[in-house]
């Protein structure tokens, strides 16, 4: 069955992440344990990924839990950003612009809440596909196969039809096993030749 829709990750994909140290630093700046402040916000991070609490709320709550201001909740959270908004990918990123009109084209990502406004102000991200599906908005993450059924589903399309391109074997592999041409991105050639060879293969 032809290729129709090809769909990729954001986080390690279209941006590059590198571990900015910003858990390290404010455990320092708190006075905190390594691991700690994650420890104390583990809660807040899962819910804030699947829509279970709101930016608003993902505020309060670090602010009880780290006993820090309002003022340095937003100073924490605004390092928190830096680091998961990396920098564009902009050889892949334009690559995956180029995929339309041929393909459809969505991006399927693990988020956090307030992360479509953010990456729409840095990169523009829902001008380069047909759709954006965050974890934060439709109360599922990958590996869930929830998540791979509901991009079929938004597609108009049977997992034979999609190829999906992502960093985490955690999330191709469970891809793979509903049906999804899963691709483990390494680097741009790899991946940009690994999502040609497979249109040409199911062509």
């Amino acid at each position: 069955m032809p290729i129709k829709a090809i769909v990729f990750d954001i986080g390690g994909v279209l941006e590059i992440t590198p571990d900015l140290g910003v858990n390290e630093k404010w455990e320092e700046h708190l006075h905190l344990q390594p691991g700690e402040l994650n420890q104390r916000a583990r809660k807040v991070w899962h819910d804030g990924g699947i829509g279970l609490m709101s930016l608003e709320e993902v505020h309060m709550n670090l602010g009880e839990l780290l006993e820090i201001s309002r003022e340095q909740v937003d100073e924490f959270m605004e390092d928190v950003w830096v680091e998961y908004l990396g920098t564009l990918n902009v050889e892949l990123a334009e690559y995956f612009r180029s995929l339309r009109p041929r393909f459809q084209t969505a991006i399927l990502s693990n988020s956090f809440a307030g992360a479509r406004e953010r990456e729409q102000e840095a990169y523009h991200f829902d001008e380069m596909c047909d759709f954006i599906l965050y974890s934060h908005e439709v109360g599922m993450r990958k590996p869930d196969p929830g998540i791979y059924a509901l991009t079929c589903e938004r597609l108009g399309l049977q997992p034979s039809e999609v190829i999906f391109l992502d960093d985490r074997e955690g999330a191709v592999d469970p891809a793979c096993e509903f049906g999804i041409h899963g691709i483990l991105f390494k680097d741009n050639a790899q991946a940009i030749e690994a999502i040609e060879a497979c249109i040409q293969a199911n062509a």
